[in-house]
């Protein structure tokens, strides 16, 4: 053969091969269509609105034929059927007669209040913001120490040491020649100095009744606490405002609970809590937020929330262990039944009972979950009925027969 004739037949051979593809191409690009061009009827007269593959349901087709997806023949999609873009009414049609038999339950979606609780440990500690510091007023020496130790309990007024000051005495002794002088402008004087110096008023008034001087002061705790420390000693040398003791109140306690990240958003100060402790089965003790730590634990990460316990009796003990219900009755807001949730991975929907049988799928934007209820932040209005039960089979319908899903901004 030639070259001008091997030439020739490649020519014609490329020139079959594009008239096939041009022609397979026109054939794929007719078949293929997103929305139907033109509707047929069937031959017991039903009209048909597209084609269209059972397992691709969302892909139209306006001819029959092979679905090129798999191996099958397109099934017609009839204008009586629901799920069509036509105007007969949306959605899965279910014969009201066969509602029970399949375990449809419609409920309607309703404003009412979730309890935002979230539930976290705690470890019970001192109420830092309740202490006092016990301090020589003026130098002096401890001349008697009572029966204390570093966590004893004690009482409001309860005796600490015995502290010699000498200081005192002398201005005692002054404060006693004035008043003998009958000026009464100089013994308001001479008496304000001696409160100036630390001496109480009913000190003050024993020294003026007896007319002897007292250098010798008992020191006792103001307020009922636990003793912290205690650095007083008998026969030790005190200076002006040395720290005798520290004492810690238990009238109220601080509950330590650790709140992770995740679930911290809905927590703010002043909040109720209710805490149980192991210690004491069957009870409660009802606190509120007073801080939220500004620092987050880098090891665990959660974020420290202060509770304020009252603790009148004394019996919640710092250390103990306890388990803490953070929140209270939020806002009303739209709720449904957790079980009407579908959450396919991808978004969350539910499927709608539109009346006279049918049932349409509705996407909706999911917010907190408690006491099997849901909150609908957005897709879904009050008063419309949602399926409770049996909504997965509705759905398969649905995504099998191509019903578009109503968007976010559909809702009335």
């Amino acid at each position: 053969m030639s070259m001008d004739a091997t030439t020739a037949a490649r020519w014609r051979a490329g020139l079959l091969a594009a008239v096939l593809i041009a022609g397979g191409g026109g054939y794929w690009l007719g078949q293929r269509g997103d929305a139907p061009k033109a509707t047929a009827t069937s031959a017991d007269g039903r009209k048909v609105l597209y084609y269209y593959d059972p397992m691709f349901p969302n892909q139209k087709f306006e001819k029959p034929g092979k679905s090129p997806f798999m191996d099958m023949q397109l099934e017609p999609k009839y204008a009586d059927e629901g799920g069509a873009a036509s105007g007969a009414a949306q959605g899965v049609s279910i014969d009201p007669s066969a509602m029970q038999n399949l375990g449809i339950r419609v409920v309607e979606a309703k404003l009412g209040s979730l309890a935002a609780t979230v539930n976290v440990a705690g470890t019970v500690d001192f109420n830092l913001r309740d202490v006092a510091i016990v301090q020589a007023r003026s130098g002096g020496f401890v001349a008697r120490v009572y029966a204390r130790a570093p966590g004893d309990v004690i009482r409001a007024g309860a005796p600490i040491a015995d502290v010699l000051l000498p200081e005192w005495g002398g201005a005692q002794t002054e404060f006693l020649s004035v008043k003998r002088l009958g000026r009464p402008e100089l013994t308001s004087a001479a008496r304000q100095r001696l409160r100036l110096m630390g001496m109480s008023d009913g000190l003050i008034s024993s020294v003026e009744r007896s007319g002897r001087t007292n250098g010798t002061v008992t020191i006792t705790s103001p307020i009922s606490g636990v003793i912290q420390t205690l650095d007083a000693r008998q026969g030790v040398t005190l200076g002006a405002g040395q720290t005798l003791a520290q004492i810690s109140g238990i009238g109220t306690v601080w509950l330590n609970a650790a709140v992770p990240e995740a679930q911290s958003g809905s927590v703010r100060i002043g909040q109720n809590a209710t805490a149980t402790l192991t210690a004491f089965p069957g009870e409660t003790f009802g606190g509120r937020i007073i801080a939220i730590l500004p620092t987050a634990q880098a090891d665990s990460r959660t974020l420290t929330v202060r509770i304020e316990l009252a603790n009148r009796s004394g019996r919640l003990r710092p250390g103990m262990f306890a388990q803490v219900a953070l929140g209270d009755s939020a806002a009303p807001t739209l709720l449904v039944p957790s079980e009407a949730v579908i959450r396919t991975g991808t978004r969350t929907i539910v499927m709608l009972a539109t009346g006279d049988g049918r049932y349409h799928p509705a996407e909706v934007r999911a917010g907190r979950e408690a006491g099997g209820q849901t909150e609908i932040v957005q897709g879904l209005a009050v008063g419309e009925k949602v399926v409770a039960s049996g909504q997965f089979l509705l759905d398969s319908e649905a995504s099998l027969t191509g019903i578009e899903v109503r968007p976010l901004g559909g809702a009335k």
